[in-house]
């Protein structure tokens, strides 16, 4: 015989349900997959995966996939000139979320997001969010960069320091400024030397660059771009690493002191979760990109572990608390650093 009452309970869970559901496309305009529900997500890269800023975002998208949480696709080597074509592809072809980059392209992603307002879009981007599908993410590590500084300031013999990136940009300059800070905090007589070589990936031109700043005293190498660990190994210095653990993932055994990581794995879960939800949004997503939320951090010291002053390993420890807890604020400094000597 059937239960007459529970049939009729179903369908008026039935029908709540499909009220619920529409009030949801209504608010938001899109349909809130179930939370166990894979979603489609698609990375788009300007660099091979392997250039160090994509593949912590390659990363991060890998991991959640490998967990079950959604099916990933992406694509490599995308010039600007082809991002936006990229961009529509997969935003016709079913995906939920697109985490990419639009340096240089900004205003031109953002269009697509408005044609696309089912499509939750997570965009390096230093300006800010747009819309109600538009997040932007940059790279805020510039805290582990001022313990790294203090690091250093208190390992360099000759107090000259040097210091090769890609590009003057916000985002390598204010981790510039941060290390500077870190280092001039502890050893107020140090110098720096700054060079940028006006490229992403070219680890010759960086080497070289290394090279002429030991040339000129420096003892201390901050390698933002690949070749300046090389060049630290060349000349027999030590070096502090970037966005990667260069000590492990860049020959940098007996080099690298420690690098300044970068973790995009909870900023991505949380975009993942709010898309899945329905609830994606156009906010900034700088605060998971620092220690906090841990997305950043300050690399093991390994074979350098006992060669670090005890007492500066005691301050930078406590600073690293301190920070956490919001007692102690590095400054964000988004200008061009200069040489000082």
């Amino acid at each position: 015989m059937r239960d007459w009452g529970m049939m009729t309970r179903r369908r008026a869970a039935v029908r709540m349900g499909a009220v619920v559901l529409g009030a949801a496309v209504l608010a938001t305009g899109m349909v809130s997959p179930s939370a166990a529900e894979k979603i489609k997500v698609a990375g788009i890269y300007t660099q091979p995966i392997q250039q160090k800023w994509d593949a912590r975002l390659h990363q991060a998208l890998d991991k959640a996939a490998k967990a079950g949480e959604i099916e990933y696709v992406f694509a490599e080597k995308v010039a600007n000139t082809d991002y936006v074509r990229v961009l529509r592809e997969y935003a016709d072809s079913g995906v939920k979320l697109i985490v990419g980059e639009a340096f240089g392209i900004s205003r031109e992603a953002r269009k697509v997001a408005d044609d696309y307002p089912n499509v939750a879009f997570l965009m390096g981007d230093p300006f800010k969010p747009h819309g109600t599908n538009f997040a932007v993410f940059d790279n805020y590590i510039h805290e582990p960069c001022y313990l790294m500084g203090m690091i250093a300031g208190s390992m360099t013999k000759t107090d000259k320091i040097g210091m090769v990136g890609g590009y003057p940009i916000g985002e390598v300059n204010r981790l510039f400024h941060a290390f500077m800070a870190g280092a001039k905090a502890v050893n107020p007589k140090v110098e720096f030397k700054v060079n940028f070589i006006g490229s992403w990936y070219d680890p010759p031109k960086a080497k070289e660059a290394a090279f002429a700043q030991v040339e000129a005293g420096v003892d201390v190498l901050y390698a933002e771009r690949a070749g300046v660990v090389a060049a630290a190994r060349e000349k027999g210095i030590i070096a502090f690493g970037n966005v990667n653990d260069m000590n492990k993932e860049e020959n940098g055994k007996d080099v690298v002191v420690t690098s300044a990581l970068w973790d995009m794995t909870n900023a991505i879960n949380h975009a993942i979760a709010l898309t899945k939800a329905g609830k994606f949004a156009a906010e900034d997503y700088k605060e998971w990109t620092m220690m906090a939320k841990g997305g950043a951090s300050l690399a093991p010291f390994y074979e350098f572990e006992d060669r670090i002053p005890a007492e500066v390993k005691a301050k930078v420890k406590a600073l690293e608390a301190d920070i956490l807890a919001g007692k102690f604020t590095v400054e964000i400094n988004d200008n061009e650093p200069k040489s000082t000597f």
